[in-house]
């Protein structure tokens, strides 16, 4: 998945403000095509579940994973039309994404 990676910092390309679907959000600073990587959810494992939790299912190693997230993909929001959708740890444009628009993923979805 994903037709363009970035090089550049992720600060530079989304930046978190007040969102109308729930408290901050992530919104893009710049266009995101179809397919481009967003970018990745950082942050150290855990075991327990919380705010900013991601958690991946990984098929192949049939084992799942979480990590808190500590960097600025933490205040992607929910939606059931969702704009973004996370392939493991790597959150991917599923659409056009206009510079200013709210980054959201299928929260159900994300595992």
């Amino acid at each position: 998945m994903g037709a363009r990676r970035w090089t550049s910092p992720l600060q530079s390309r989304v930046y978190s403000a007040r969102s109308e679907i729930h408290g901050l959000g992530c919104f893009a600073r710049v266009r995101f095509e179809l397919g481009d990587f967003i970018g990745s959810y950082e942050g150290p494992e855990v075991r327990e579940d919380g705010r900013y939790v991601l958690w991946v299912y990984d098929a192949d190693a049939d084992q799942v994973t979480a990590r808190l997230g500590t960097n600025l993909l933490r205040w992607v929001n929910h939606s059931d039309q969702p704009n973004a959708e996370f392939d493991g740890f790597d959150l991917y444009a599923k659409v056009v994404i206009a510079a200013g628009d709210e980054i959201t993923c299928d929260y159900g979805a994300a595992l």
